[in-house]
C-alpha cells in the first residue's frame, strides 16, 4: 500500500464546469465520469510509478529554475540549479527524474563540470567531486534542451487561442520530468524556488508566487517568479501567451488586500473580468471558515490555458474557463491540496473530497446559483445509485478508481458532511483548523489519521468506528422509521437500519426526523446504536407527518417513515389502577400498581428519547432515583406483556 506519495487530480474536476457555468446537475456527473476515464486512459503507463529509490538520500531545499521558451515551439531550454541537503554519511551523487528525450549538456558544480550519466530509465546520475556528510548543503546546475515528450495530461503542451500561440505546463501527477531535471517523489516539498523565463517580447509568463520583474533583452523579456513556501514538484508551472492582465483584490479585516491576479487572453478580457470577481467573495468565505489564504504574503491568481479543466497550480490555478464552481474548486485546494497535500493515494480524499465540498459550503452561505439543498439531494442521488464503494482507495493501481467522482469527490465530501454533522460545527470547523495548521501538517503531506486525530482531539469523540463504516466501509445505509402517538401525547419511534454492502453491518448515527403538527412542529435527534431501536419522547402537540432527516445530513436513501396506530384500549384499562408519584419529583419517583402481575420493565426516557435507566420490578412500588437528574421532562414507560403504558414526569 502506498502511504506517503500524493497524486492529486484537481484537473479532473476541472474540466466538469468549465464551459458552462449554468450546468445542471446530470451534466456535471456526467462531465466529471468522463474526465475521470480520460484521466484513466492517460496515465495508465505511469500508474506502476512511485518515486525513484535513488532521490530518497536528500532534502531539496531551493531551485532557480532559468528557461528559454517561444511558445511558438515545442522546445525548452534552460538550466536548473538545485540546493540538496545529504540525508546519508558519504553522500557522492544526486540523481534527478529526468525523460531521455531532454539532451543534457552540461552539469556544473561552483562553476566547474561535473561528470554525469542520463540512464534510459529517465534517471539523471550526477557525481560530485567530493562525498558529503549528513546535513551538508550543497548544489548543482543542469543545463540541458530538448523538445519534451506528450504524456498525461500534456505535461508540456502547445497550442494556439485566437490564432495566437499558448504553451503551459500541467505536471500532475508524473509531469515535472517530462520537461526539468527534479525528484519525482511526493514526500520532499521544496522550501522556495526562483523561476526565471526569457520569451519573445510579444508573450508574458504566468508563474507561481510573487512577479519579481520584467527584464527587456533585446526583441525578448525575462519574467522573474519568485516563491517562498513549500511546494511539491508537480504545483510548479508555468504558461505563456500574450496575456491580457488585470487583479482583483480580496479584502482582509485588519491586514492586506489579497490580490487575485488574472492572466486571460485578451479575446476574453471582458468575459473574465465579469466573472473573476466570484473569487473574491469565495476567498473571503474560505478566510473566515479555515483560515487566512495559506499563501497571502504573495498572492493568488488565475492563468486561462487551453485545458479543458483546471489545475491548482500553488498561488495561480490554470483555468480552461471561469465558472463559479471551478474558481471554487481550485481555490479551495490551495487550503487542502497545497498547503496540506495528501500523502498516499489511498487518502486522495483529503483533497478532492475537501475541495468538493467546500464548492457546495458556497452555496450553504448564498454564493453562487447553485441551491445548498438541491446540491445535497444531486450528491446523494450519484453515491447512491450504486450499492458499493469505499471513500478509501483499496486499488491504488487503478487511476480509474482513484479518481472515481463518484467515491473520491462526492462520497469523501459528504463524508465531511456527516463528520460536521456528528461532531457539530464548532468543533468540525476548529478540528479542521487545527489540521491545517498544525506544524505536522502545515504546508505538508497529511494522512486520514491526522484528519482523524484532529478531529479527535477537538471533539473528545472517538471516531474510529464511524471510520471503519464511512472510509473504508462500502455502500449506505436505507432507513425504515415507525412512529405513533398515544395518550398523553406520548410519542413512540422505532428506527430500523439496512445496508447496501455486507462490509458494514450497521451505522451508529445520530438521526434527525422532523414532526408536525397544527400546534407545532419540532426536530428531534435519536441516538440511534442498534435496529429496531425504540424511543419514547412527550411532544406537547398533536403530530401529523414526521419527515426523516430534513436537512440531508446522513448519506442514505430508499428510506421510509411509516406512522402505526398506537392501541390504547388495554393500557387505559390497566392505567386505571396505576400511580405514579410524586410528580413533579424530587428525589425518588415511585410507581405502584394493583395488578395480579409485576410489570416486565419499567424505563426512564428523557425528553429527548435517550434511555436513562431501566428497572426489572421485584416489588410494589417500584421506585426510580431522580436526585441527580437535571430538572426537565421525562416520560416513564411501563411494559406489561404486550402492552406499554407511557407517562410524561417532571423533574423540579
Amino acid at each position: 500500500m502506498l502511504k506517503r506519495f500524493l497524486f492529486l487530480n484537481c484537473a479532473i474536476f476541472a474540466a466538469i464546469l468549465a464551459s458552462n457555468a449554468q450546468s445542471g446537475d446530470e451534466h456535471f456527473h456526467k462531465d466529471l465520469h468522463e474526465i475521470a476515464d480520460a484521466e484513466r486512459r492517460n496515465h495508465t503507463n505511469l500508474i506502476n510509478f512511485r518515486s525513484s529509490p535513488f532521490t530518497d538520500n536528500y532534502d531539496l531545499k531551493y531551485h532557480r529554475l532559468e528557461w528559454t521558451i517561444d511558445p511558438a515551439v515545442l522546445y525548452i531550454s534552460g538550466a536548473v540549479t538545485s540546493y540538496f541537503e545529504a540525508k546519508t554519511v558519504g553522500f557522492q551523487e544526486v540523481n534527478f527524474d529526468l525523460v531521455k528525450e531532454l539532451t543534457v549538456s552540461e552539469v556544473l558544480h561552483q562553476g566547474q563540470p561535473l561528470s554525469f550519466i542520463h540512464h534510459d530509465d529517465d534517471r539523471l546520475q550526477i557525481f560530485l567531486p567530493v562525498a558529503l556528510s549528513a546535513g551538508q548543503l550543497d548544489s548543482v546546475t543542469v543545463i540541458y534542451a530538448g523538445a519534451p515528450p506528450q504524456t498525461g495530461f500534456g505535461s508540456f503542451n502547445k497550442a494556439t487561442h485566437a490564432g495566437t500561440p499558448i504553451l503551459w505546463t500541467l505536471s500532475e501527477p508524473y509531469g515535472a520530468r517530462d520537461w526539468w531535471p527534479c525528484k519525482q517523489d511526493l514526500t520532499d516539498k521544496i522550501d522556495s524556488i526562483d523561476v526565471l523565463v526569457r520569451t519573445p517580447e510579444a508573450y508574458r509568463v504566468a508563474s507561481n508566487g510573487l512577479l519579481m520583474s520584467e527584464t527587456p533583452v533585446g526583441t525578448d523579456k525575462i519574467y522573474h517568479w519568485k516563491h517562498r513556501y513549500p511546494i511539491p514538484t508537480y504545483l510548479i508551472a508555468i504558461a505563456v501567451t500574450n496575456y491580457a492582465v488585470y487583479s482583483d483584490y480580496v479584502p482582509v479585516p485588519n491586514g492586506n488586500p489579497i490580490e487575485v491576479l488574472n492572466y486571460v487572453y485578451p479575446e476574453f478580457l471582458t468575459n473574465a473580468q465579469s466573472q473573476t470577481t466570484a473569487t473574491v467573495q469565495v476567498m473571503q468565505l474560505y478566510n473566515e471558515l479555515f483560515g487566512l489564504y495559506p499563501f497571502a504574503n504573495e498572492k493568488y491568481g488565475h492563468a486561462q490555458f487551453g485545458w479543458g479543466g483546471g489545475m491548482e497550480h500553488q498561488t495561480m490555478s490554470f483555468m480552461g474557463g471561469f465558472s463559479f464552481s471551478l474558481q471554487a474548486h481550485e481555490l479551495a485546494h490551495q487550503w487542502f491540496g497545497d498547503k496540506v497535500t495528501c500523502g498516499s493515494w489511498e487518502d486522495i480524499w483529503l483533497n478532492e473530497g475537501f475541495a468538493t465540498y467546500l464548492t457546495g459550503l458556497t452555496y450553504e452561505n448564498g454564493l453562487g446559483t447553485q441551491n445548498w439543498y438541491n446540491w445535497l439531494q444531486s450528491t446523494f442521488t450519484q453515491i447512491t445509485n450504486a450499492p458499493d464503494g469505499s471513500v478509501w482507495v483499496n486499488d491504488t493501481s487503478s487511476v480509474n478508481r482513484i479518481f472515481s467522482s463518484r467515491l473520491t469527490y462526492s462520497k469523501g465530501a459528504m463524508l465531511l458532511h456527516m463528520l460536521r454533522w456528528k461532531l457539530g460545527d464548532e468543533d468540525f470547523f476548529q478540528g479542521v483548523r487545527d489540521y491545517l495548521n498544525h506544524p505536522d501538517q502545515a504546508y505538508e503531506y497529511a494522512l486520514t489519521q491526522d484528519l482523524k486525530g484532529h478531529l479527535e482531539a477537538q471533539s473528545g469523540q472517538d471516531l474510529t468506528e464511524f471510520l471503519d463504516d464511512w472510509f473504508y466501509g462500502q455502500g449506505h445505509p436505507s432507513y425504515q422509521i415507525q412512529w405513533g402517538q398515544g395518550s398523553g401525547g406520548t410519542l413512540q419511534v422505532t428506527i430500523g437500519q439496512t445496508t447496501s454492502h455486507p462490509s458494514v453491518d450497521f451505522y451508529e448515527m445520530p438521526v434527525p426526523i422532523r414532526f408536525f403538527g397544527q400546534n407545532g412542529d419540532t426536530t428531534l435527534v435519536f441516538d440511534h446504536v442498534a435496529s429496531g431501536q425504540q424511543f419514547s419522547v412527550a411532544l406537547p402537540f398533536e403530530v401529523e407527518t414526521a419527515v426523516f432527516d430534513p436537512e440531508l445530513w446522513i448519506l442514505s436513501n430508499n428510506n421510509t417513515v411509516t406512522e402505526v396506530v398506537v392501541s390504547t384500549e388495554e393500557a387505559d384499562l390497566l392505567r386505571q389502577s396505576l400511580r405514579i408519584f410524586p410528580n413533579p419529583v424530587q428525589e425518588d419517583l415511585n410507581i405502584s400498581f394493583d395488578w395480579n402481575r409485576l410489570p416486565d420493565a419499567v424505563v426512564l426516557y428523557d425528553a429527548q428519547g435517550k434511555r436513562i435507566q431501566t428497572v426489572s420490578p421485584q416489588n410494589n412500588p417500584v421506585s426510580i432515583g431522580m436526585k441527580d437528574q437535571p430538572a426537565g421532562l421525562y416520560v416513564v414507560e411501563i411494559r406489561v406483556g404486550g402492552v406499554v403504558i407511557r407517562e410524561k414526569v417532571v423533574k423540579g
